[in-house]
């Protein structure tokens, strides 16, 4: 049996900064090497999808200007339908300005609301200062089923605080996260992940892009579904090397002992 897989991509030409188109090369690639046949269909303004019959979308972060020419496309032409396929247990992940048109609203700074699709029980308010820099990211291990962490690279004005409908993908180790303040990174509701992670993320993090096939093809074909393994060897080692090199093996390891020391005080 030959599995099959349909990937939507969301205004590729708009909404696709800092490697962001990386993201779908992962998915294809890591499908590929699987045997598994990926198709991949843009969605650019004016599009008519059937998104009952997506097994994946993604929605890449773009600049002010390009979010702008999107997002009365989006929330007025696909809001509707999207929501209810994310409801439904579409496997999406969405990143940066995606990932704050999936939510409620965007407050700019300048304090125009700009109105999302409601799909995540999220809402974003502009600051003044750009949160920017390199992210580890611990893991829910409620999310995958497994404990990993993931490395990315943030560049975002906006501050994104979770409702009570959502979980956090993370918790922070290094970098702002959603908002500088609470500690969390990304927003998860059933399928569908939003985060602030550029980078871009998936070719970074082997985990995180199984876990998103994985998902689809459950979706689709049931529990059965058991991904074959890849030779991630190298793309681990990188992963690890960014860990070290951003939290600093001394200064970890030294962490974990006191965290340790104290857990069995």
């Amino acid at each position: 049996m030959t599995w099959q897989l349909r990937l939507a991509h969301l205004y590729p030409d708009h909404m696709n900064i800092y490697g962001d188109r990386g993201n779908i090369i992962a998915l294809q690639q890591r499908c590929r090497w699987r045997g598994i046949a990926c198709e991949v269909i843009p969605v650019g303004p004016g599009a008519t999808i059937d998104w009952s019959d997506i097994d994946i979308a993604f929605f890449g972060g773009g600049q002010d200007s390009g979010q702008a020419l999107i997002a009365e496309d989006f929330v007025e032409r696909q809001g509707p339908a999207l929501r209810a396929a994310i409801d439904a247990g579409l496997v999406m992940l969405a990143i940066c300005g995606g990932y704050q048109l999936l939510g409620h609203y965007f407050l700019t700074h300048a304090g125009q609301r700009l109105p999302g699709i409601g799909a995540l029980d999220v809402y974003t308010v502009g600051g003044k200062e750009r949160l920017i820099g390199n992210v580890v990211v611990d893991v829910n291990p409620d999310i995958s089923g497994a404990a990993f962490r993931l490395v990315g690279f943030e560049n975002h004005s906006g501050r994104t605080y979770l409702g009570a409908s959502v979980r956090p993908l993370g918790r922070v180790l290094v970098g702002h996260g959603n908002n500088g303040e609470d500690g969390t990174e990304g927003a998860v509701y059933r399928n569908t992940i939003g985060c602030y992670l550029h980078g871009s993320l998936l070719p970074k993090n082997p985990q995180l892009a199984d876990h998103l096939i994985a998902m689809a093809l459950r979706r689709r074909y049931g529990n059965v579904v058991r991904l074959a393994p890849l030779n991630d060897a190298l793309e681990l080692k990188a992963q690890q090397t960014m860990v070290e090199r951003m939290l600093g093996k001394g200064r970890w390891r030294a962490s974990r002992r006191k965290i340790n020391q104290a857990l069995n005080a």
